[in-house]
């Protein structure tokens, strides 16, 4: 049953890129986005998008992000260190590292991905309605309950 997945990744994404972070950039502070970005060098700041925006936030496998992360759907194939807060969907590929709590509405991860944080699926809300002050309030009580 098992050896049909062997192998397998997610099917390719269709996602379009208006922006694209390369190997050689590091960029210090706060990032808000309007559109939907790819990140293959560093980010040392957090990354915000519009509530009503549905951005893709996608970490390649040379891209390293420190800060929090809120977005529509989160794609990590690198490093994170800090919250995620997606309000659609996340995606952990093999080899990518996350250190920091997840609060998702869907989530998908591949073998080989590493995880070290609370996972929370967002409340029980449709997913379209669920924002990020939704999501960090979930992963606050979560933290708060497990003091």
């Amino acid at each position: 049953m098992f050896e049909k997945l062997k192998g397998k990744s997610f099917a390719p994404s269709q996602e379009r890129f208006d922006t694209i972070i390369g190997r050689t950039t590091h960029i210090y502070g706060r990032l808000v986005l309007l559109d939907s970005v790819r990140i293959d060098g560093k980010v040392t700041g957090n990354i915000e998008t519009g509530k009503d925006n549905k951005v893709t936030v996608a970490i390649g496998p040379t891209g390293e992000v420190a800060g929090d992360i809120t977005a529509h759907r989160v794609m990590v194939a690198g490093k994170v260190e800090g919250n995620i807060y997606a309000a659609e969907r996340v995606e952990f590929h093999k080899d990518s590292i996350v250190q920091g709590d997840i609060s998702y509405g869907s989530i998908a991860i591949e073998h080989g991905a590493r995880l070290l944080g609370l996972v929370i699926q967002n409340p029980n809300q449709p997913v379209m309605q669920v924002s990020a002050t939704d999501a960090q309030n979930a992963i606050r009580k979560a933290q708060e309950s497990r003091s």
